[in-house]
C-alpha cells in the first residue's frame, strides 16, 4: 500500500463548525476509512494535530479522537517540518496573522470563510500564497451539499431554459440567551470581533451565484439589526453592534436577478433553513440542503385570482422531487479530499483564496450599498 501522509494542523477546531464537520466529519472519517483512495493499492492519510487556546477542550477532543496529538503553541507548530498543511477555523478577526505566518512557514494553506474582515486583508492572503508558491484553498462546502448538486445537474441539463431569477431564503430564530441558550455564539453579534450577518452570509452567496448563475456584476444590501438585546454565553445582556438580517438583490453576468433574504430572526415556514427556488422559461426547482424539487412548464396549473374562495389549488402538489441517485456524503468531507488531493497529487483545485477574497469584497460592496442606499457594482478581481 502506497501511503501519501498529510500532516495538518488544525488551528480553531475548538469550536462547533472545526469540532463537527472539519474534525469529526471530515479529517477523523477519512483517517477512519482509511484514508483517501486514490488508485488500487493508493491512499492519502492526514494527520492532524490540534491547535487552540483552551486546553481542556483541545484534550477533550483528542481524547475522542483516539488521541491525536494536540498544542497551545502555534508557532512551534510551525516550525515543525512534518506538518505541510495549515488549516484555520478560527474567528474571522484571528484570521489574517495565522495564515499569514502559515504561509511565511511555507506551508500549504485551507481555511475556513470569511477569509478576511476586508477585501484588501483578503487580497493580501492570496498575494502572500501565491508569492510563497504554496497551495491554497478556501472552504466553499455548499457546492457539494446534495440539493445544489441536484440543481446543478438540473441546470447543465438545461431543465430551465433561459433562467430568469433566484430567490434564497436563509435563516432561522436564534434565541436571545435570556431564557433559553442561544445556538449561535454572542461573537456573531459583535462587529468588533468579526460579527454580522452579511460577512457571514454573502461570502456563501457569492460562491454559490458565481458557480451556479455566473459572477455578480451588482448587489443592493440593507442590513438591520433587529434584536436590539442578547445574552453572552455567561448569562449577562449586551447590546448588540453588528446587524442581524440582510436583504440583499444580486445582478450576474447572465442577466439573472438574484434576491436573498438572510436573518437570525425568522422562524421556518419552507422546506429547510436554507431554500433556493430558480424559476426559468421552461421550468422551476426548488433546492434545500439535501432535497430538491421541480415543475416543469408542461405541467404548471393555472392560477386565477380570486381573494373571495379558499384556493382551489394546492400549490405544494404541483411539485416533483429530483430522485438521489448516489450517495453524496459530507459536503466538508468532499472539499477536503479534493484539496488532499490537491496536495499530494497536484491535481486541480479552483477554490482558492482568490475565490474566498470574491465573498470578502461582496460583503463589504455590500456593506457600501446599505451605508449609501445605493446600487454598488462589483468588479472583477
Amino acid at each position: 500500500m502506497k501511503e501519501h501522509r498529510i500532516g495538518i494542523i488544525m488551528n480553531g477546531v475548538t469550536g462547533r463548525m472545526g469540532a463537527h464537520q472539519h474534525l469529526a466529519r471530515s479529517i477523523a472519517a477519512i483517517r477512519a476509512d482509511g484514508g483517501v483512495v486514490v488508485a488500487d493499492g493508493e491512499v492519502i492519510v492526514p494527520d492532524p494535530i490540534l491547535v487552540g487556546r483552551n486546553e481542556a477542550k483541545l484534550q477533550k477532543l483528542s481524547q475522542e479522537h483516539g488521541g491525536l496529538p494536540w498544542s497551545l503553541d502555534l508557532s512551534a507548530c510551525l516550525s515543525d517540518p512534518s506538518y505541510s498543511v495549515y488549516f484555520d477555523a478560527q474567528t474571522t478577526d484571528r484570521r489574517l496573522e495565522a495564515v499569514a505566518a502559515a504561509l511565511a512557514a511555507g506551508k500549504h494553506v485551507y481555511c475556513e470563510k470569511p477569509t478576511a474582515t476586508n477585501i484588501a486583508d483578503a487580497l493580501k492572503l492570496h498575494q502572500l500564497a501565491e508569492r510563497a508558491g504554496v497551495k491554497h484553498g478556501v472552504v466553499q462546502d455548499k457546492l457539494w451539499l446534495p440539493g445544489f448538486l441536484k440543481l446543478r445537474q438540473l441546470i447543465d441539463s438545461g431543465f430551465f431554459g433561459e433562467i430568469l431569477s433566484v430567490r434564497g431564503e436563509f435563516g432561522y430564530w436564534v434565541f436571545t440567551g435570556e431564557h433559553q441558550p442561544a445556538q449561535r455564539p454572542s461573537w456573531n453579534y459583535r462587529k468588533e470581533e468579526g460579527g454580522g450577518i452579511i460577512l457571514d452570509l454573502l461570502c456563501h452567496w457569492r460562491y454559490l451565484i458565481d458557480n451556479l448563475f455566473g459572477e455578480v456584476t451588482a448587489v443592493s444590501c440593507l442590513g438591520a439589526t433587529h434584536v436590539k438585546k442578547r445574552w453572552d454565553e455567561a448569562g449577562r445582556p449586551y447590546t448588540p453592534t453588528a446587524e442581524d438580517a440582510a436583504y440583499a438583490t444580486l445582478t450576474t453576468e447572465r442577466g439573472i436577478v438574484c434576491h436573498f433574504n438572510s436573518s437570525w430572526n425568522v422562524r421556518v415556514r419552507r422546506d429547510d433553513l436554507l431554500t433556493l427556488q430558480v424559476d426559468g422559461m421552461r421550468g422551476s426547482a426548488v433546492a434545500g440542503l439535501r432535497r430538491c424539487w421541480v415543475q416543469p412548464d408542461a405541467t404548471t396549473p393555472r392560477p386565477v385570482w380570486n381573494p373571495d374562495i379558499d384556493s382551489p389549488i394546492n400549490y405544494f402538489d404541483g411539485w416533483t422531487e429530483v430522485p438521489t441517485t448516489r450517495d453524496y456524503g459530507n459536503a466538508f468531507r468532499a472539499q477536503w479530499e479534493l484539496f488532499l488531493r490537491h496536495v499530494a497529487l497536484d491535481e486541480p483545485f479552483r477554490w482558492n483564496l482568490l475565490e474566498g477574497a470574491k465573498g470578502v469584497q461582496l460583503a463589504e460592496l455590500a456593506h457600501r450599498s446599505w451605508q449609501t442606499r445605493a446600487w454598488v457594482d462589483v468588479p472583477k478581481l
